[in-house]
């Protein structure tokens, strides 16, 4: 509790720091006296419209205990919407655990996640409860879930219809209460479709779906994010007097970021650590990947002719999903609803246009 009470104290504060973060004088941050930017969900800043409305999804969810998959990009923060789930949920009092399953091979991926009897295997001294079982009574979170094992997949099944486990060696299922939420940068529905994910767990897992918007897609974040890790910095490295200048903070808003918050906090940490005392941060502290892409002052892009439109005013996900949209729409006009010559045109499997056709509620084709 003391831990989370400090957390939120800290976001907290950092808005105090931020309307003043261009014209910043040497005196403390801690005398700024703007309003107070509070915290949606604890542990983590959402300013923008479109993490607006990711707290608020979140925020219904609370009520429930259903499993939840959580997607987007590397980086974004889906381990941190977890956690903002567990909190509010009746579970809160317990813990959460995660798990990443890139980490292992099929037997020791089974043995952490379900555990064994001693003498099960070769190595096996004692028993072993597994992830599953230590987490009963609150929450177990699957990172990458789109990269278990395939000899694990149907176990992982099992435990989520049936709530239960059979550890390796042992000759009955055991009853668990866990509730668990997943999260993948992986496009699950191309997995299917390539035989490296089990259509069955895909649509188990994918009946409540949470979606993270990139860092991109929510630039009002920005400056505040900037300001939490700058924070952040000042008390890892011991420099509360270093400062982030205007021309800075513009290129931040202006860059593409494909590494997201992670790639925004490790740039802040960097900056700061290269700063002397009493600096302010210029974009020279940058690394190169920043500052490569600045656009000189006045510059901007250019329509291109031909160049497809796009509404102002659309995040860039509804943009791919519309094209995505009408090429597959167009797809299926051009092969008179030849499910096989669709897919082939597209360049996907005929399980994967199936799956897509789901998922942006197109009318089902006739499988000719």
């Amino acid at each position: 509790m003391a831990r989370r009470v400090r957390m939120i104290a800290s976001v907290a504060r950092q808005g105090f720091a931020l309307c003043a973060a261009r014209d910043r004088s040497a005196r403390t941050p801690d005398v700024v006296t703007e309003p107070s930017l509070e915290p949606l969900v604890p542990g983590f800043l959402a300013v923008s419209a479109a993490m607006t409305r990711l707290v608020e999804q979140i925020q219904r969810l609370h009520a429930n205990d259903l499993t939840v998959l959580i997607t987007g990009e590397s980086g974004t923060g889906k381990e941190l919407v977890a956690r903002a789930i567990h909190v509010g949920s009746h579970r809160s009092g317990s813990n959460v655990l995660p798990y990443n399953c890139t980490t292992t091979g099929r037997d020791l991926a089974d043995s952490q996640l379900f555990g064994h009897r001693r003498g099960a295997f070769t190595g096996a001294v004692s028993d072993q409860v597994g992830l599953v079982k230590a987490a009963s009574g609150g929450t177990l979170f699957l990172d990458e879930i789109g990269d278990p094992p395939l000899d694990v997949q149907p176990k992982l099944l099992r435990f989520l219809e049936q709530s239960e486990i059979m550890p390796i060696g042992d000759t009955r299922p055991q009853r668990v209460d866990v509730r668990v939420l997943a999260a993948t940068n992986a496009d699950l529905e191309q997995r299917v479709a390539e035989g490296k994910f089990r259509e069955d767990l895909y649509y188990r897992l994918s009946v409540i779906r949470v979606h993270v918007p990139p860092l991109r897609e929510r630039r009002d974040d920005i400056p505040h994010l900037t300001q939490y890790f700058l924070r952040e910095a000042w008390e890892r490295l011991g420099k509360p007097d270093v400062r982030i200048s205007s021309e800075a903070l513009d290129v931040f808003a202006m860059y593409w970021w494909p590494g997201n918050v992670r790639q925004l906090r490790n740039e802040v940490q960097r900056a700061v650590a290269l700063a002397g005392p009493g600096d302010t941060i210029e974009p020279v502290h940058f690394s190169q990947d920043i500052v490569a892409m600045r656009l000189p002052t006045g510059m901007t892009v250019a329509a291109t002719p031909g160049r497809r439109s796009v509404p102002t005013g659309i995040t860039l996900g509804a943009a791919v999903e519309q094209v995505e949209r009408e090429m597959i729409q167009n797809a299926i006009d051009r092969s008179s609803g030849n499910l096989s010559e669709t897919a082939r045109v597209l360049g996907l499997t005929r399980r994967g246009l199936y799956l897509k056709l789901r998922r942006l509620g197109i009318g089902t084709l006739d499988p000719v």
